[in-house]
């Protein structure tokens, strides 16, 4: 049957050419833009997944930007720290040099106060100055700000990292359950009765004293008291009553690194521990608490706490005893975004002390303001030996904080840089395997939509000839 009114062969050449020119299309776009998904309707699953791996891919990639810059931040402050080290160093010499008052004049020791002065400007300086970005890093500004913190039961504290969270602030409550205690022997009675020979042991050392027959015990104390820089042990005099007078030979400082040792090398001079036990040696005891529910033995008097929400170390006042005291850390610290999302187990809190010379030191031996002119530990007023525990207090300071840093920089940055590349490698190829187009199956595409258009229109010009043939008919 031959119409002319509905060419049914031209309408399907004409479906088939337009099919093959949108593929041909959406080949040409995917070889042009080089991705295989351009617009949601190419693969809507396939978009949604591609746009999650890519938001991914960013917050990635800005991790490691973020944990680079940290890197930078901390090994400006460890610099710093280092040439703080150094002059340290330098003035713990100056000390030890200014202690050696037989060889030296009084005008070299003025010398040596006046370098050690200046080194200690320097350092103070180096504190104030030293900044990343304007960021000032060693001048406390890093530290944490604390309240509530009692100083009859806390003579010293120094938090290392607090992971906030949501919360504004962490409180700490520290449950002393076990008090420190000093190596303890006792000697009881007012005299001793025949001659002895004492060997006095202790952490610093051991000394030899000799004693006569009648000696009181309050002389004993005396000549003990007097080595106690070479053995520390210091005596005290007991003077109750006469059934209990005598001597208490303690160690001078806390903890079961302590210890007491009495022994009579010639005579007898019995000694007993607190409970009346004989005895000839004696360790102390250390603090052991409770911070926030998390039993921890101290050192002495010192108390350390380390989770993953709160890293700190504290020194328990030697006359707190056993009880509780409480406060609260409400800010400070630097905030390090090390994740690719914003949450709490993606960060990293560090507190940086300040290493002004007010700051380095302790209540107890001192700080490092005192060794100066005018201050309570020069070496012009002859206080070398008191200037020489500030500094060994100072540079052991400086050491841990920048060994703190130098293990964050290394067990924390380095290896979080490390993953986070790791994760852009796989988390990118993921990605590339659902965008990216394959060109070699893209130019086969190409080549099969090329020829189908050419013989598409071939057949759509043939289709659109044949009604033409009716004109034979009307001859």
């Amino acid at each position: 049957m031959a119409r002319i009114n509905t060419n049914v062969a031209s309408l399907t050449a004409q479906r088939g050419l337009q099919r093959s020119q949108k593929q041909l299309g959406s080949t040409l776009q995917r070889l042009s833009t080089g991705l295989r998904i351009n617009r949601g309707a190419d693969d809507p699953a396939g978009l949604i997944a591609s746009e999650g791996l890519r938001s991914e891919i960013s917050g990635i990639n800005q991790a490691i930007d973020n944990s680079q810059r940290a890197s930078n931040v901390i090994s400006t402050a460890e610099g710093s720290l280092n040439e703080v080290a150094s002059l340290l160093l330098n003035i713990k010499s100056l000390v030890v040099q200014a202690a050696n008052t037989g060889a030296l004049s009084p005008e070299e020791i003025q010398a040596n106060q006046l370098q050690v002065d200046s080194a200690v400007q320097s350092i103070t300086r180096i504190a104030n100055t030293t900044t990343f970005a304007g960021l000032k890093l060693i001048n406390g500004s890093l530290d944490y700000v604390t309240s509530g913190v009692s100083g009859s039961a806390v003579t010293s504290l120094e938090i290392s990292q607090a992971n906030f969270g949501t919360r504004a602030s962490i409180p700490v409550q520290v449950d002393v359950i076990t008090s420190a205690k000093t190596a303890e022997l006792q000697f009881r009675g007012s005299a001793i009765a025949s001659g002895v020979t004492l060997e006095i042991g202790g952490v610093e050392g051991v000394q030899v004293l000799q004693f006569t027959a009648g000696t009181k015990t309050s002389a004993i104390a005396y000549a003990v008291n007097t080595l106690t820089d070479a053995t520390g042990v210091t005596a005290g005099y007991i003077t109750a009553s006469a059934a209990t007078s005598g001597i208490t030979f303690n160690s001078i400082g806390y903890g079961s690194r302590q210890f007491v040792s009495v022994t009579a090398q010639s005579g007898v001079f019995g000694t007993v521990d607190s409970a009346g036990n004989s005895k000839a040696r004696d360790i102390g005891q250390d603090v052991a608490a409770t911070v926030n529910g998390a039993l921890t033995v101290g050192d002495g008097l010192n108390l350390k706490l380390n989770t993953s929400s709160l890293e700190m170390s504290m020194t328990i006042d030697e006359t707190f005893g056993i009880g509780q005291t409480s406060f609260a850390i409400t800010g400070g610290g630097a905030l390090f975004q090390l994740g690719a999302k914003v949450t709490s187990n993606q960060q990293v809190n560090v507190g940086i002390q300040s290493v002004a010379a007010s700051k380095l030191g302790s209540k107890t031996v001192g700080f490092l303001n005192d060794v100066v002119t005018g201050g309570t530990s020069t070496l012009v007023g002859g206080n070398s030996a008191d200037a020489s525990k500030i500094l060994e207090t100072a540079i052991r300071q400086v050491a841990v904080l920048r060994g703190r840093l130098g293990a964050f920089e290394k067990n924390t940055l380095d290896t979080n840089i490390n993953s986070l590349n790791i994760a852009m490698e796989n988390v990118t190829a993921s990605e590339s395997s659902i965008r990216d187009a394959d060109f070699a199956a893209e130019t086969a595409a190409l080549t099969r939509s090329q020829i189908l258009t050419q013989a598409g229109t071939s057949v759509l010009a043939t289709a659109n000839a044949t009604p033409q043939q009716v004109l034979s008919l009307l001859q």
